[in-house]
């Protein structure tokens, strides 16, 4: 893992395309935004953690529509905050 500092309005380069830049900083709180071109996906860990699961609970067997459910539950209160 590589960790950098960086100041407000300072960026990050990854490869040629993206670019990540330090946009505030308010106690324990960091604001960045990240360029990147639409073919690359970026979402926080807890959106990709619930996607994941909501993906294999879909490909699990019928009996377990109540995972499935709970799966599309969990993502559609994370998408909401």
């Amino acid at each position: 893992m590589l960790i950098l500092s960086r100041k407000i309005d300072e960026k990050i380069k990854i490869g040629d395309d993206i670019t990540i830049t330090l946009i505030d900083v308010h106690g324990d709180q960091v604001k960045i935004g990240v360029e990147a071109p639409k073919s690359v996906k970026v979402f926080r860990q807890e959106v990709f953690d619930a996607i994941q699961k909501e993906n294999k609970a879909a490909v699990a067997p019928q009996n377990e529509n109540n995972v499935a459910r709970d799966a599309v539950s969990a993502l559609s209160k994370l998408l909401k905050k």
